[in-house]
């Protein structure tokens, strides 16, 4: 957006008549940032922790048995790569001591038949495996590491092999979705439950190549098309969630089901967020896991507080009937577009934003896409070798 629109940072916020749900249902543990992947729609922060500053295994464990008392049923292991962490099959046996479902959230590189047979034995209850394309050249082009997808393929037949449900995650963007059908042909051979179309949202690393990742308008109908009717041919084989994406749109998505509503975040070093990109809001402070109770921080952090409910809105969102079906669409994105994070979702056709988003997205996605700038953890200094 261009910087004469964007308005100043948010005033303090009233939350005062914010007040908690009953119990969040799904924790995201992002037990590490590091990841042998590169892909250039990374969600993980700008500023990626490093190894020193993850929380242990103990550390780990509480939050898990916290979790499972405040309520949380659902347990994602994610990163990153989770599997980088040595101690998964410890902390997933953990995990499941406590009564949590536990989903692995995983590119599948770094995983073998053995380490898999390591994760049922432990209690694992479901794996999501991320892919790139249903072509392996283009699919490792993206992902940045070669020989990637025909790794992903074995270990999505181990999975299988174990019993364990499978569920495929792509990423969907104008340099691989051309071959939706052919993702959805993938999902089918390797025997998955469920395929999860996701199209990039544009925060952190995404928005450095939103250029390069943009879809035409053309594009988002097609494969909007492919799905609907992939949904109704395949009913009881394969479930297809779909995401659909933001700058194309004419209301915004209720983003993580409302603000601070069922679910919460908790990074590698233990900061909890209301989402995995809620740091990209610069003025928001995060309690860690380290200081305080996950039980105390959902229910009166500040940072979770903050948008939760309605009372926060600005107009036209306040009084706006879909109030409480979108919760105001993604603080995240209103902060990136707009500077202010209780500003209205440019996504929604009432932004006075929206048409610029609209048009911002037509023109990058007509123009040729410039190359990838690749995510890599940076070089460690010598204090940290």
């Amino acid at each position: 957006m261009n910087a004469d629109m964007n308005a100043g940072p948010d005033q303090q916020i009233d939350t005062a008549n914010q007040a908690a749900p009953e119990a969040p249902i799904a924790l995201l543990a992002e037990l590490t940032h590091r990841c042998p992947l590169r892909c250039p729609y990374c969600s993980n922060p700008l500023d990626l922790e490093r190894k020193s500053a993850e929380l242990g295994t103990e550390e780990w464990a509480e939050v898990f048995d916290q979790a499972a008392a405040l309520g949380v049923i659902h347990l994602h292991l994610s990163g990153g790569e989770p599997t980088a962490r040595e101690d998964l099959p410890a902390l997933v046996g953990h995990a499941s001591r406590a009564g949590l479902y536990t989903n692995l959230i995983t590119s599948g590189v770094l995983l073998d038949e053995a380490r898999l047979a390591a994760l049922a034995e432990a209690g694992l209850d479901h794996v999501q495996l991320s892919v790139q394309d249903a072509e392996a050249a283009n699919a490792d082009r993206i992902a940045g590491f070669a020989g990637g997808h025909a790794k992903k393929r074995r270990v999505a037949r181990a999975v299988r092999a174990l019993g364990l449900p499978l569920t495929l995650n792509a990423v969907i963007h104008r340099q691989n979705v051309a071959r939706l059908e052919a993702i959805v042909d993938l999902a089918l051979e390797l025997d998955a439950a469920r395929l999860e179309v996701a199209h990039t949202q544009y925060y952190g690393w995404a928005l450095k190549n939103r250029a390069a990742l943009m879809p035409s308008l053309e594009q988002i109908a097609w494969a909007t098309g492919v799905v609907e009717r992939a949904r109704e041919a395949l009913q009881g084989r394969l479930v297809i969630d779909y995401v659909v994406p933001d700058y194309h749109a004419r209301f915004p998505k209720a983003c993580m089901g409302g603000w601070g509503r069922v679910s919460l975040n908790v990074t590698p070093s233990g900061k909890v967020l209301p989402c995995h990109a809620a740091e990209t809001i610069e003025h928001l402070v995060f309690d860690s896991v380290r200081e305080k109770s996950l039980a105390e921080i959902w229910q009166t952090s500040e940072s979770f507080r903050a948008f939760r409910g309605v009372d926060w809105m600005e107009e036209p969102c306040r009084s706006c009937e879909r109030r409480e079906l979108d919760w105001g669409g993604c603080r995240c994105q209103a902060f990136a577009l707009t500077g202010r994070a209780t500003a209205t979702d440019p996504a929604c056709a009432l932004s006075p934003l929206h048409d610029e988003l609209a048009r911002l997205a037509a023109e990058e996605a007509a123009a040729p896409p410039p190359a990838f700038a690749y995510r890599r953890l940076a070089a460690k200094t010598p204090q940290e070798a």
